[in-house]
């Protein structure tokens, strides 16, 4: 049987962002570019010097325009392939939801697609 194409399997809608980014994983932290994102994960670039492996646990933190404005989710690595890093968010908090929120709500036209996003987290 045939896997479904994986843009058939995902459910949240992606937001492309570019953006200063940071990859943490066992303390070491990796300065990276955020690619996309959404409300259950991100695309960053693999960084140069990235030692990481599939399922790890890493902590992604993506800066915002302002100084103080961060969004942080706690992640499993889920893909790498063509330099490119796939995390599915397992943990968010409260203040980083609110900024991903605003940001999918800034680069969306549909009110009804994030309302289905949001949703869908349960």
């Amino acid at each position: 049987m045939n896997e479904p194409d994986s843009k058939e399997r995902r459910r949240f809608h992606r937001v492309l962002f570019d953006a200063p980014a940071t990859i943490i994983r066992k303390k070491n932290a990796y300065p990276t570019t955020l690619i996309d994102i959404s409300l259950k994960g991100a695309l960053l670039k693999t960084p140069a010097d990235w030692s990481g492996e599939l399922g790890d646990e890493v902590t992604i933190e993506v800066m915002l325009n302002h100084v103080d404005a961060v969004i942080s989710m706690h992640a499993v690595c889920a893909h790498e392939e063509n330099q490119h890093l796939g995390v599915l968010c397992e943990k968010i908090d409260m203040e980083s939801i609110m900024l991903l929120r605003r940001l999918i709500e800034l680069n969306i036209a549909d009110e009804d697609q994030l309302q289905r996003d949001l949703e869908a987290l349960g």
